[in-house]
């Protein structure tokens, strides 16, 4: 079998209303689907995506670029291909809009060689576990009063959610942790809860913010700072009880070894895009079980399920809704609140055609 095409179709999902995410204003998540085609006539299937429809043309000629790369490849050898993929982007550098061309590809390349073998990428890496444990991450905005994120965080549990996260980012520590203790109110002592703060603190404000809320048995604090400083995190971390989690924004597998090597993390939450793809994802779990540190991923749940349960060192999965519209399946949960891994072939969602129809750009 050999790879004989490389497509991409870009959709869009607007938000109604727009989300207040603190950092931003979201109005939509926008899509590049990457489609890998074969002789045999299996098809793999992967994405990544941008926000409010900024820069998709780029990102889609970048993936496009990459269709040498693939052309006449058995998906049996496709490990080969991220190696050859970032010395081919060397002089674009590894980070950026290069690394996310990537990511859309080998996204793609390991649903098929899942498909190829007949297995969910899990099993085809070699399972830990059929259930991830998961928390909802597409709620409890900065824009919801205390009223609504108390009704928001309950109804969660009701859908049997057992861990789930808010944002921060009120102009007074005060009024953030009146809105943590409302919701810790509502879903009570049992189930997690993780507040992130999308990189808008300074050091001295995220730590004494840090010690207020940690009354509050939080799982984690989430990016209290930008990103890039990751001596102010390692600050951060070394001042509180709460383990804070970051990531997210770092690229490669080499930047998360910089984070763990500087212990800015106490749990490390690689994104699927800023990695490069499953290959480095991988790569950067193991990195840091060598670190003794957990990994969370970001984003990306229908194939991030599949990667974490071959992950020993994974505790939880983000569940977010905003690219569920792309997929003909649903992630599901047990009565423990944790993610099923489905048995199915490759990631095991299938992309729904006639939903890319209606929301094709």
């Amino acid at each position: 079998m050999k790879i004989r095409k490389l497509r991409t179709q870009v959709v869009h999902f607007p938000f109604d209303p727009p989300i207040d995410g603190g950092a931003h204003l979201l109005r939509s998540a926008d899509c590049v689907l990457v489609f890998l085609e074969t002789d045999a006539g299996l098809i793999g299937e992967g994405l990544v995506f941008a926000l409010n429809k900024q820069r998709l043309v780029v990102i889609d000629e970048m993936i496009r670029s990459l269709e040498p790369l693939v052309i006449g490849l058995d998906p049996e050898l496709g490990g080969s291909f991220s190696a050859r993929a970032f010395r081919d982007i060397g002089f674009l550098g590894r980070t950026g809009v290069a690394v996310i061309g990537v990511a859309g590809v080998d996204n793609a390349l390991w649903d098929l060689r899942g498909k190829a073998a007949g297995l969910n990428v899990a099993r085809l890496i070699g399972a830990c576990a059929t259930a991830v444990p998961a928390y909802h991450s597409g709620g409890l905005w900065i824009s919801r009063s205390i009223d609504e994120l108390q009704r928001e965080a309950a109804d969660f549990v009701a859908q049997g959610w057992r861990a789930m996260k808010m944002r921060l980012g009120k102009p007074r520590a005060e009024e953030d942790v009146a809105r943590v203790r409302a919701v810790r109110e509502a879903i009570g002592p049992d189930i997690g809860l993780m507040v992130d703060s999308n990189q808008q603190l300074t050091v001295p404000r995220a730590i004494r913010l840090g010690r207020m809320l940690e009354q509050f048995n939080l799982t984690w604090f989430e990016e209290p700072i930008p990103y890039q400083d990751h001596a102010g995190e390692a600050e951060i971390a070394a001042a509180l009880d709460t383990p804070v989690a970051s990531g997210e924004t770092e690229y490669t597998s080499r930047g998360m070894f910089e984070m763990l090597r500087a212990r800015s993390a106490d749990i490390l939450m690689p994104d699927l895009q800023r990695m490069g793809g499953p290959t480095e994802f991988l790569k950067a779990a193991h990195i840091a079980e060598a670190f003794n540190t957990p990994v969370s991923s970001h984003l990306f749940p229908e194939m991030n399920l599949s990667l974490l349960a071959a992950v020993p060192n994974a505790v939880y999965l983000e569940y977010i809704p905003w690219c569920e519209p792309a997929y003909l399946e649903r992630i599901s949960l047990d009565v423990q609140g944790r993610a099923i891994v489905p048995d199915r072939p490759g990631w095991g969602f299938g992309l729904d055609e006639d939903a890319i129809k209606h929301y094709a750009a």
